[in-house]
């Protein structure tokens, strides 16, 4: 039986969060202000939580049924469709008509045998093989997508090879076409890695053994190494016996990054220690002589003090209240030494970069600002030069909250940051979403072009560039 919330849920019932109703696919968008550049060809989707029913208990924000939006440039013209992610649990919950799983804050043990955690598939989304892969934080079976159209075709398994699951922050090498992944679990040796090939073969999979059941949640490539987490917060191991999910943030213990050839083996791995932390998301890695270097949104305290307020969302309200800084390690291959350093001491993440500079030494991030409300809200957006950690910023306005953008580079640029950051704002005042498109290299002069987007997109997680040469590829 479904139980309703007698209490406020704003990650649930504000605009700014609450699902979006309907599937739509509008061929051309109305432009508000501005012109939209001709030399924009390609598609900016994004992944985020979306519930198709009432919720079955107390509702996270992490819970929500994945649904894709898509943004699709070709010669000044942009058109716009949305649609859920047709994952197993979807499916099912559409034949009942009703939620049937519970979320991360209730017990487990009354969720269906097959899937005792509901895969949503709405974290990421990358581009591998000619089509799309949506993927889920807790790591699960990715769902491959017709990037045109945003229909599910079903899981990949890459050809009935892969006997693990991927999770959310895997990475697609953009030199190769090779998709890198992990998987993290409950049971030993508690996590996997492996790369399949540009053409959706698995050419490698190997274990990682770990001290116990982790909960990582980024991974980072350079041209010849993957880098790979083992941080202090993880779950309870007490609340995990009773069925339920609680992180906490074992301070005692250091930060470990694990790196590994590409094509490696478990013994071939080196583990570096630093100081106690946790990282949601990476920027960039690269190779630099002897040494790895890796940029990070970096999260000093994860586990928030107990919130002086009661009730039943406060611990979850807490913990999305984020507050990271960008971060730099240097791995030094030779000797083992690690040095680590703050870029900056504004509250950023979801970093985005150019994707061609993936896994190679970039200079720019593209990284959401984070206000100090009560709910994570985005209210502007900082171009980060990561080599001097100075930054510019282009704030959205009062009332008006940003998401996770894309990086759009221009046909035959010219450097790094040749090209456009596209993001969609909502505006709470007019109570209707945007599309905005800024010029990176003049980051801080505003959007050169705004676009209404027909019904309000839900602020979500993250989101990817397809460019057209790809996206339109026979």
């Amino acid at each position: 039986m479904v139980r309703e919330m007698s209490f406020h849920n704003p990650y649930y019932e504000e605009n700014l969060y609450g699902p979006a109703k309907d599937e739509l696919f509008v061929d051309q968008l109305t432009v508000i202000e501005g012109q939209v550049p001709n030399d924009i060809y390609g598609a900016y989707i994004r992944n985020g939580p979306n519930p198709k029913h009432e919720p079955n208990g107390r509702y996270h924000w992490f819970d929500g049924d994945g649904m894709l939006h898509g943004v699709y440039f070709n010669e000044g013209k942009v058109s716009y469709r949305n649609r859920y992610v047709q994952t197993k649990g979807f499916q099912h919950e559409a034949i009942e008509e009703r939620a049937i799983w519970t979320g991360l804050l209730e017990n487990k043990k009354n969720n269906p045998y097959f899937e005792k955690e509901k895969n949503t598939s709405n974290t990421d989304v990358v581009f591998h093989n000619g089509n799309l892969l949506s993927l889920w934080y807790r790591a699960g079976q990715p769902y491959k997508v017709d990037a045109r159209t945003l229909e599910t075709i079903g899981i990949e398994d890459f050809g009935g090879q892969l006997q693990c699951n991927v999770s959310a922050h895997s990475k697609v090498d953009e030199q190769t076409g090779e998709f890198l992944f992990f998987d993290y679990g409950h049971t030993y040796p508690y996590m996997m890695y492996g790369v399949a090939s540009a053409t959706g073969e698995l050419v490698h999979c190997v274990p990682i053994e770990l001290p116990g059941p982790r909960l990582p949640h980024d991974m980072a490539i350079t041209k010849n190494y993957s880098i790979l987490m083992d941080l202090p917060l993880f779950n309870d191991p007490e609340a995990a016996k009773l069925g339920y999910y609680k992180s906490k943030f074992f301070r005692e213990l250091p930060s470990r990054f694990g790196i590994i050839p590409r094509y490696g083996s478990a013994e071939e791995i080196k583990w570096f220690e630093s100081s106690p932390c946790y990282i949601y998301h990476v920027v960039n890695a690269w190779e630099e002589g002897d040494e790895v270097v890796m940029v990070c949104c970096r999260v000093k305290e994860p586990e928030p003090p107990n919130s002086k307020e009661d009730g039943p969302l406060e611990r979850m309200l807490a913990f999305l209240r984020l507050d990271a800084q960008m971060h730099c390690w240097r791995f030094n291959l030779k000797t083992g030494a690690v040095k680590e350093y703050e870029l900056c001491d504004a509250n950023t993440e979801f970093p985005v970069i150019n994707l061609d500079y993936s896994g190679l030494k970039s200079r720019y991030s593209y990284n959401v600002c984070i206000t100090n409300g009560r709910t994570l809200e985005f209210d502007g957006v900082a171009k980060y030069d990561t080599w001097t950690g100075q930054s510019t910023r282009y704030e959205f306005g009062p009332g008006r909250f940003g998401t996770e953008g894309a990086y759009a580079p221009r046909p035959n640029a010219t450097s790094e940051d040749d090209g456009y950051l596209i993001t969609y704002v909502f505006d709470q005042h007019h109570n209707r979403s945007e599309l905005i498109i800024l010029d990176a290299k003049n980051f801080d002069l505003g959007p050169i072009a705004r676009l209404e987007i027909p019904q309000r997109i839900p602020m979500g997680f993250h989101a990817t560039w397809v460019n057209g040469e790809s996206l339109y590829a026979e």
